[in-house]
């Protein structure tokens, strides 16, 4: 029928994490686009509880979520090192795949996953939630009108306090460190921004004495067109998540870059010689836009657009393996590194923002 709305893409949750229960599935259900059927989770307990919360079946495991015929599309908030495993389970069972940053540890699980999906005709996308706000166009259009001239420097941080001593980011081998779980994040700006074709022209990294697990770290690239830039990341600040662009004639600070809560209007300051302008723009639900996007991709049978964004997971995955490789490592004692048990709860780091500012909830499968 003409004009008439598309069917909301039937949406199953698998993984019971943190970030699913305070923010995504909240948001799945206020979202048209969306139609949240099915949850599961390593505890049939605690899949029960998040059906019986958001009004859908829970499934006794993630192999039985995946055969049901009324799921088209399936949200991954596992554990980090098993983003991958079940993503192409995920693919391979036909269905389309919406998961949580990053899409893998390595370059190589990102090229798979992005090869299989393309292979099958199937969206794959990181829930990279910032990348949907409108603030980053919004710098991005003064950059091309030529606010602040000549372009040469991009600096970005996202830094959060120390996380409880038994958070799933403390553990190596579930995919944890700041590198994977924070440092993405200014890694991906920078692409965002400054186009494709990063250099890794260096890093450090604080890393833990006892196994090598980094805490936090920075790191140099340049662009091709010659930007220089400088990424901070950890789990050993207070917070922090903003970026800067500099040119010859001004720079642009973007204040809450990564997490601003959907209420929260975003305020970016230029600042000139002899000059200040601040612009205070309209609030947005980035996390609402993710998986608005996300669904309508779904209905478009993916696309040419679809390519990019597989581009542009498999390159972060690069530039993260460059830091590793790079890095030049200091090993730190955990009191050094900061007392993992005395952090105060702030929220949630992959969070858009409830009353904190992000922190140490990650995410329990």
């Amino acid at each position: 029928m003409p004009g008439a709305a598309a069917r909301p893409v039937r949406l199953a949750a698998l993984g019971t994490s943190s970030i699913a229960w305070r923010r995504t599935l909240p948001t799945a259900v206020r979202t048209p686009e969306v139609e949240l059927v099915a949850v599961a989770g390593r505890s049939p307990d605690r899949a029960a509880r998040f059906a019986d919360a958001f009004g859908c079946a829970p499934e006794p495991d993630y192999e039985a979520l995946l055969e049901r015929p009324d799921v088209e599309a399936v949200y991954v908030s596992t554990a980090t090192a098993l983003h991958h495993v079940w993503a192409e389970r995920a693919l391979l069972a036909g269905k389309h795949v919406l998961v949580e940053k990053p899409i893998g540890t390595t370059a190589e699980e990102a090229r798979r996953l992005c090869a299989l999906a393309e292979e099958r005709g199937l969206v794959l996308r990181e829930n990279f939630m910032f990348l949907h706000h409108p603030q980053h166009a919004h710098a991005a259009r003064l950059v091309r009108e030529g606010r602040l001239g000549r372009l040469s420097a991009f600096r970005a941080s996202f830094c959060i306090p120390p996380l409880p001593a038994d958070d799933i980011r403390y553990d190596p081998g579930l995919g944890g460190g700041a590198l994977l779980d924070v440092g993405v994040y200014p890694l991906r700006a920078a692409a965002l921004l400054l186009g494709p074709g990063l250099r890794v022209a260096g890093a450090t990294l604080r890393v833990r004495a006892s196994d090598g697990l980094d805490l936090s770290g920075q790191a140099l690239l340049v662009s091709p067109s010659g930007v220089l830039t400088e990424v901070a990341f950890g789990f050993e600040h207070a917070y922090g998540s903003s970026y800067t662009l500099w040119g010859d004639r001004a720079r642009l600070t973007v204040t809450r870059a990564f997490t601003p809560p959907p209420a929260h209007p975003p305020l970016l300051v230029l600042e000139e010689q002899d000059h200040e302008e601040r612009f205070t723009l309209p609030a947005a639900d980035q996390l609402q836009g993710s998986l608005r996007g996300f669904a309508e991709a779904v209905r478009a049978g993916g696309g040419p657009g679809e390519a990019e964004w597989r581009r542009e997971a498999v390159a972060l995955m690069r530039y993260v393996e460059a830091v590793r490789e790079q890095a030049v490592r200091h090993p730190v004692e955990t009191g050094e590194a900061g007392d993992t048990g005395n952090s105060r709860d702030t929220g949630d780091i992959r969070d858009t923002g409830d009353t904190g500012d992000g922190g140490p909830d990650g995410d329990r499968a």
